[in-house]
């Protein structure tokens, strides 16, 4: 293993670089450096060498080049056990660089930054940067490549141990981060320059890098290995663990669903989900009482459930939580006494949340992926049509407004039976609507009498309406389109119920 015995440091990110610096030189390791990084090191009496003194040409152009110049490349490119390379080095006094030591202008940092322009944008982009890890990591065999502060400690240690030197193993684990790091950073350049052309909710290319979070014990069944991606602090896949076993790959799943449907209510919201469907839901004044409302729907199916809320778990909720087997919550935040009175369950899983929910939608399927934009549909009472001689009363619109936001988190064919703030049965996932409506009063532990029906879709036929006004059902909304709408619509106004056609339908697979 050869030495390493020059390094190039030209970084963005200055955490730990001074000490890291000051080890290298003292295992013996020239240093050359660029512009704020030099200044850097020389103040923290750091002995380093300007690029520009190596190259012999002054950095220009406010910074935008420094090291793109040949005694700066061929010192990284030049392959050690080609005799060509190392003539041509020597022809043109170029010595070799061992070790580069670079991080890149915080575009993604810039990006998001509210009304950045697009001349800020273009400034942020690094060109040096890039070519340099490039360089590095293609010669990865004679050259170490870092591209984060993170690897510094572990650097540092096997350069004591060694001799001064790096295994092939590490400088291969260092070229594949940094090809990561370039491939994201233009990733996320195109992507956000792709935005300065106006809205696009279906990108032209899909950008699927992200990274991974963490590895999962596996996945759905033992025999399927699992592992989560994402960006820190965004969603559930971001969220911050306080307590609880580690989380599976099912409980993401739920955990998701049940921040998705909580984010919907504005007033305090609690939501059970057991396997990605709601089993109870219900949004009141407090959240001890939506959550009481959402356990009462179906208490059976709400064991060893998941939780969502669209509050900060109080005390009294939390009270409520402990009195069953819940495997995971997701919620925006606990209080401390809440946090105190869970601790007791060590096994449950508690998720504080926070950011919005993605505009883009992406599903695998053999050879590729589906996307689209979220569904983000609300009801609008003024533009819904009452179909049947009779309208709905306010306490059904109530119901209804509710039970439409909670349809549109079953999965189909969906039904809901509900009052205002609270569903009652819920039936979904079945092949046809009717077994939907049955299984949805079937399902209900509360008296059906006086509830309203969502249905995610139209009904196809007469039959669904009149199951569910025989458990007591007395209003309906649906996004209506069947040929047999005038039908249905016939049986409710026999049925003397209400009908109340949306135009917009809540498919979910």
């Amino acid at each position: 293993m050869r030495r390493v015995q020059r390094v190039l440091i030209s970084v963005t990110d200055k955490n730990g670089i001074v000490s890291f610096a000051r080890e290298l030189n003292a295992l013996g390791a020239e240093l050359i450096s660029t512009g704020g990084t030099a200044r850097l090191l020389r103040e923290s009496q750091v002995p380093v060498t300007d690029v520009s003194v190596v190259t012999g040409f002054p950095e220009m152009l406010d910074g935008r080049v420094k090291t793109l110049h040949p005694k700066i490349a061929g010192g990284v490119l030049a392959i050690r056990e080609r005799e060509d390379h190392m003539r041509a080095l020597a022809e043109h006094e170029i010595a070799p660089i061992d070790m580069v030591v670079v991080n890149l202008y915080r575009f993604e940092e810039v990006a998001t930054k509210e009304g950045a322009r697009l001349e800020e944008l273009i400034e942020n982009i690094d060109i040096g940067g890039p070519t340099l890890i490039r360089a590095a990591a293609k010669n990865y065999q004679d050259v170490a490549v870092v591209v984060s502060p993170g690897d510094y400690e572990a650097i540092l240690q096997e350069l004591r141990a060694s001799g001064v030197a790096l295994s092939p193993e590490t400088k291969w684990r260092l070229a594949r981060k940094a090809f990561r790091t370039t491939a994201d950073y233009d990733a996320a350049i195109s992507a956000r320059l792709d935005r300065e052309g106006g809205p696009c909710p279906l990108p032209a290319d899909l950008n699927l890098r992200v990274p991974k979070i963490m590895d999962l014990r596996y996945g759905e069944n033992p025999h399927q290995a699992a592992a989560l991606y994402g960006k820190p602090g965004m969603g559930i896949a971001g969220a911050q663990s306080l307590q609880g076993k580690e989380l599976s790959y099912n409980n993401l799943v739920d955990l998701d669903a049940a921040w998705q449907l909580a984010c919907e209510f504005t007033r305090p919201a609690a939501v059970v989900i057991k396997h990605t469907n709601p089993c109870g839901c219900a949004e009141q004044e407090t959240l001890v009482a939506a959550y009481s409302k959402a356990f009462e729907c179906d208490p059976v199916s709400a064991y060893g459930g998941v939780l969502g809320f669209n509050r900060v778990v109080d005390e009294e909720t939390a009270r409520q939580i402990a009195r069953t087997f819940i495997e995971a919550i997701a919620a925006p935040g606990y209080s401390r006494e809440a946090l105190s009175m869970l601790a007791a369950k060590k096994n449950l899983r508690l998720l504080r949340v926070s950011g919005g929910l993605d505009s883009l939608l992406v599903k695998s399927i053999a050879g590729g992926f589906l996307a689209q934009t979220a569904d983000d549909a609300q009801l609008d009472r003024a533009a819904a049509v009452v179909k049947t001689k009779r309208a709905p009363t306010e306490e059904e619109w109530q119901a209804m407004e509710f039970a439409w936001k909670v349809a549109k988190h079953v999965k189909s064919n969906a039904i809901v039976y509900a009052r205002p703030g609270q569903t009652v049965g819920i039936g979904a996932g079945q092949m046809s609507r009717v077994d939907s409506v049955k299984i949805g009063a079937m399902k209900a532990v509360l008296p059906l009498h006086g509830t309203v029906v969502a249905s995610d879709a139209f009904f196809p036929f007469r039959d669904g309406v009149e199951e569910a006004a025989g458990h007591g059902a007395t209003a309906f909304i649906q996004p209506g389109g069947s040929v047999r709408d005038k039908e249905v619509i016939e049986a409710a106004d026999h049925l003397g119920a209400a009908m109340v056609f949306t135009g917009v339908r809540h498919f979910r697979h």
